[in-house]
């Protein structure tokens, strides 16, 4: 069993969603187990900056973390189908602020279009 640690962006967009989702997050984090990689079709691996990071699919959402002895490290939780989800799957340069600050000016973008 491992000790889970959030980052401070995952401990915000938890906030944001039923509690009830929370505890299937919880839930499936708490049943990881590296040896499921491949097996489980919601449970990938990939490397990035020498890091061996895991990505975790609960729902709508995406939880991508590392482990590092027995502590889970959940660094985002990313809404699937999203630019922030996609830059960071496809391996873009990115910092967390500027997919923020990006996504939402895209999306001002768009709805002016609509005018």
């Amino acid at each position: 069993m491992y000790q889970v640690n959030f980052s401070d962006q995952c401990i915000g967009e938890l906030n944001k969603l039923d509690k009830l989702f929370v505890l299937e997050v919880i839930d499936e984090l708490s049943s990881v187990d590296p040896e499921l990689v491949g097996k489980k079709k919601s449970f990938g691996k990939f490397y990035r900056d020498g890091k061996t990071l895991y990505r975790l699919r609960v729902g709508d959402y995406r939880l991508y973390f590392e482990i590092r002895e027995n502590i889970i490290y959940v660094n985002y939780v990313l809404q699937h189908h999203t630019l922030a989800d996609f830059v960071f799957r496809s391996k873009l340069p990115y910092k967390e602020e500027t997919m923020i600050e990006q996504e939402d000016k895209f999306w001002h973008y768009i709805e002016s279009l609509k005018k």
